[in-house]
């Protein structure tokens, strides 16, 4: 694979900056929620997590 020009490595820095600026105000607003967010809700996190560790699992021993 080519190194990149220093065209093409500004290029991307200024787009990486852009998309900081505009997502920033999105990011830090959804911080300040999960800091007001009740920590109740694990069963919703857990359970399809352990479904999806589980079906992984059977497609491994199905080969």
């Amino acid at each position: 694979m080519e190194n990149m020009a220093t065209w093409e490595i500004i290029l991307t820095g200024m787009l990486v900056a852009a998309l900081l600026f505009w997502m920033g105000p999105g990011i830090k607003e959804t911080l300040r929620r999960s800091k007001e967010a009740e920590k109740k809700d694990w069963k919703a996190v857990l359970i399809p997590l352990a479904l999806v560790i589980l079906f992984v699992m059977f497609l491994i021993s199905m080969v």
